[in-house]
């Protein structure tokens, strides 16, 4: 290899690191902005958590007032874990657009909040499975 190629080789490798580091960022950034939103029993229970799976939002309506406490905090619980649930899709979506799904970087993040954040069980038509279990 003579110095012109190798040169040029050299300049197309670091304009490629700094392709990569710019999407990365621009994946880092847009994760960063996630949120991702749930609802339960029929809409009395509203969950939106943050890219790190906080809850950011928490909505109750007026008809839980007739629930056993029991059963508030399953449905909120329940809620909550399907929002997160939700966060590993986005994610996904994000690295697509951005360093790509296949990427290593794409992969190990991807990975991550689905681990982090797996689907929720399946739920019975009456609800949580807690509430098969008898927890209310």
């Amino acid at each position: 290899m003579d110095a012109d190629a190798a040169e040029d080789w050299v300049s197309s490798w670091a304009a490629s690191v700094s392709e990569r580091a710019a999407q990365t960022q621009e994946m880092s950034r847009r994760v960063a902005d996630l949120t991702a939103s749930a609802a339960g029993a029929d809409g009395a229970v509203r969950v939106t958590v943050a890219a790190s799976g906080v809850v950011t939002e928490l909505r109750l309506d007026e008809r839980v007032r007739n629930w056993p406490a029991a059963r508030i905090s399953a449905e909120i619980m329940a809620t909550m874990r399907r929002a997160q649930a939700r966060l590993a899709g986005a994610v996904a979506d994000v690295a697509a657009q951005t360093v790509g799904v296949d990427s290593e970087t794409g992969r190990a993040v991807v990975a991550s909040y689905a681990s982090r954040f797996p689907e929720p069980p399946e739920e019975s038509d009456d609800g949580p499975s807690s509430r098969r279990r008898g927890v209310w």
